[in-house]
């Protein structure tokens, strides 16, 4: 046997090499040396100017005006941070306020400045309206916070005119719920307390359009209508062309109604092509159930799951309102049975769908697939919003403050997505937010002054930089007048 080696050391073993200096780092540099990015994209689509034109709440002159604490917010959430706390984070970077050109809030402030966003008068006088045997309710939201959503819908618009190469938009409608075990919190239809607000997305722009913060005890079903006709108001003019999906939350007669109808208050005029999940009825399962097998095509297929799709013909619901000069309905139902026979878990052989739209001209496996993509967009978005930027816990027990803190991570999302459309490299346009903050904006760098000039020094490659130069230079900031 021969004798064996010595092991060398591995440099991952041991104590640390260096001892950590007590006293704090005095020179002014920051750990988020890629913020300005996105600051730059929010003050290019003058973010500030309309907070300062639409929302008024301070009643002295001192301190962070409104547009500096929503800017701050919406850095908390480009950062990362998940509570009002997290603020205190910010405020240990000098470097950090030093680029903001304006101090960060302390959490305490942070925190009586959303509480002006709550109006519990909205709230009693929903509760006093209040149909005898309903529980749940939709308030009038606060002046407050119809000005935030002012603010982001004419954000929307900007971008939109800056794309105005996209015709076409796709509003895609859902409700998420976000657990909380606040005290004030309702509860849930899966269990649980928290709040199920609903969110509309513009598909193709990524962009959200319109959010209705809402208790935990209301249906996603209940007036789907609200949001969506904000939605379509919210488009910029350069879109012609309209579609919109949904889940079984949005067969519901009067959002129904609207879109149908091409002469519609509230929104564009003409057609509205959508796709709708349709809630089974025992009707609805009988007529499926008829479908003879020649009529079943095959849908999509799986390792365990085989689909099929069959127009139902001559289906016509006796609760359907047509409105004048509205064509028929198309319904198209879709059979899923599991391969080698097996049961699904209630012990069913088969499930049956249906999906309900306005559109005849394509086959049905070409529009199932189409309404289908919503779960790569709206349900997408859920997952963004609550677990990756501020949105999935709630910060107080106040609906009002909770409703402007969902709406300020919304209003993060568009001017994430602002940034990667309109100034960055391709690469960077499906990035999501933790990406972008482990590439970019949480970099380090050092502010020097020289020259009567301050200058961010990051410790970043050339050629990254030069990126993010020319990123800053496709998003001009235009003052106000």
């Amino acid at each position: 046997m021969g004798i064996p080696r010595k092991q060398k050391a591995s440099p991952a073993e041991g104590d640390l090499l260096f001892q950590l200096d007590p006293e704090p780092l005095e020179e002014c540099v920051t750990a988020y040396a890629g913020i300005p990015l996105f600051l730059q994209a929010a003050r290019s689509l003058d973010v500030p100017g309309r907070v300062k034109q639409h929302l008024q709440l301070k009643q002295r002159q001192r301190g962070l005006d409104e547009a500096g604490y929503v800017e701050s917010f919406l850095v908390l959430n480009a950062l990362g941070g998940e509570c009002l706390d997290d603020f205190d984070r910010l405020r240990e970077d000098d470097g950090l306020q030093e680029m903001l050109g304006h101090e960060v809030p302390s959490p305490e402030a942070a925190r009586k400045f959303l509480y002006q966003f709550h109006d519990e008068s909205k709230r009693e006088q929903a509760q006093q309206e209040l149909p005898a045997g309903q529980v749940s309710y939709i308030a009038e939201e606060s002046a407050p916070l119809r000005a935030l959503a002012q603010v982001n819908q004419e954000m929307v618009q900007e971008v939109g005119r800056r794309c105005a190469e996209q015709k076409i938009a796709t509003v895609d409608l859902d409700s998420t719920i976000i657990e909380s075990y606040k005290r004030e919190a309702l509860p849930t239809y899966q269990g649980g307390s928290g709040y199920q607000p609903m969110l509309a997305l513009w598909a193709e722009m990524n962009l959200v359009l319109a959010d209705e913060f809402r208790d935990g005890n209301v249906p996603a079903q209940k007036e789907p209508l609200r949001v969506a006709r904000r939605a379509f108001q919210a488009l910029p003019p350069t879109v012609g062309e309209y579609y919109f999906r949904g889940d079984s939350a949005c067969w519901e007669k009067q959002l129904l109604s609207w879109l149908r109808d091409e002469q519609r208050a509230d929104g564009p005029k003409g057609p509205i092509t959508f796709g709708i999940s349709v809630r089974m009825t025992p009707n609805l399962k009988k007529h499926i159930v008829r479908l003879g097998e020649n009529l079943w095509k095959a849908y999509r297929e799986d390792a365990g799951m085989v689909s099929e799709c069959a127009d139902l013909l001559n289906y016509w619901p006796e609760d359907e309102e047509r409105p004048e000069g509205a064509g028929p309905l198309r319904y198209i139902a879709i059979r899923m049975r599991k391969r080698q026979g097996e049961l699904f878990a209630d012990g069913s052989e088969v499930k049956y769908f249906a999906v309900g739209s306005n559109q005849w001209d394509w086959d049905a496996a070409r529009l199932l697939e189409w309404q289908r993509e919503k779960a790569g967009t709206i349900e997408s978005l859920h997952d963004v919003l609550k677990n990756e930027l501020a949105a999935g816990v709630m910060p107080c027990g106040r609906f009002g403050a909770n409703a402007a803190w969902l709406r300020l991570a919304v209003m993060t999302h568009n001017v994430l997505t602002a940034l990667k459309r309109l100034a960055m490299p391709e690469k960077w346009l499906t990035a999501r937010p933790k990406r972008m903050r482990f590439q970019i904006f949480c970099s380090p760098g050092k502010l020097v002054s020289h020259a009567r000039q301050t200058w961010l020094r990051v410790r970043r490659l050339k050629e990254q930089l030069g990126e993010w130069i020319e990123t800053l230079r496709l998003l001009p900031v235009l003052l106000r007048t």
